[in-house]
């Protein structure tokens, strides 16, 4: 039963080519970007990863020039699990992968984002590539993803370790183009800060919000599950984050009923995925 499980939860997130990925990923010899003792390797290594790649997508959208290259130009909602398994393998590739594959991944990203430029509904002009926005996207995964594996994670990383992943990520934000990524804790909570005024929940985004929690493209069984993923992560939003999106805010609940559903899901998952 865990093997069927895990290899269908593995499907949806890696795709057709994930094993073929995951043997060329972990198996081929050579120097990769970062070292086995590394804190990346732990965060995106987890299963916490589910909650928190959900959480950094909702936190992405309030940027409303990100918002819009992703409307315009990303099908997720006709291929939303393509998308997912585009953006899972390259985590593993520059997390996991050689040096030379990751290089290749962070330079195949780069000529994507040349390609994706366009106007905002509120006639501002956008594009990808621009250093400013790629920031706002790092910092918003970055920051979900260590949230969620500090709730959730198997063994939550200490303050040089919440620390030495920032730094880590880093690399990979600055092999993307971003000026000067944060390489501390404390420095990614003060540019989400920094970023605030410019957040806005456009009608882009509250569409895009409403898609990935509530209809999703699913089979019938699987709903249920992903009605407590989507609650865990909308859980981990501050409060300013979720008013424009006009998310629900519900302290004691998500405390309680929420942290404890959260917890048992994301045990499932790694108990799932468990490779002897």
């Amino acid at each position: 039963m865990r093997d069927g499980l895990g290899q269908r939860l593995f499907g949806m997130v890696a795709g057709p080519e994930g094993p073929a990925n995951r043997a060329r990923i972990h198996d081929t010899p050579g120097p990769r970007w970062f070292g086995e003792d590394r804190p990346i390797r732990r965060v995106h290594g987890d299963a916490s990863m589910f909650v928190g790649g959900l959480r950094a997508l909702l936190l992405q959208s309030l940027h409303p020039l990100a918002m819009a290259g992703v409307a315009d130009h990303s099908d997720y909602r006709g291929d939303p699990w393509g998308r997912l398994q585009r953006t899972s393998t390259f985590l593993a590739v520059t997390t996991f992968g050689p040096a030379d594959d990751a290089q290749r991944a962070v330079d195949k990203v780069r000529g994507i984002h040349r390609r994706v430029h366009g106007m905002a509904a509120d006639g501002r002009p956008y594009e990808a590539s621009d250093p400013h926005l790629l920031e706002w996207v790092h910092v918003a995964e970055v920051d979900s993803f260590l949230r969620a594996h500090q709730l959730y994670g198997a063994r939550p990383l200490d303050q040089q370790g919440r620390d030495d992943y920032v730094a880590d990520t880093a690399r990979v934000a600055a092999a993307l183009g971003v000026l000067d990524p944060p390489r501390t804790e404390d420095e990614l909570r003060q540019r989400i800060s920094d970023y605030r005024p410019e957040l806005d929940g456009t009608a882009a985004a509250r569409e895009a919000a409403k898609f990935l929690l509530l209809t999703p493209p699913l089979p019938l069984l699987a709903k249920p599950p992903y009605a407590v993923l989507a609650a865990t992560s909308v859980a981990m939003l501050p409060a300013w984050a979720r008013l424009p999106l006009r998310l629900p805010y519900l302290p004691p609940l998500e405390a309680t009923a929420v942290r404890v559903a959260g917890r048992t899901l994301v045990g499932g998952i790694r108990w799932a995925l468990a490779r002897g």
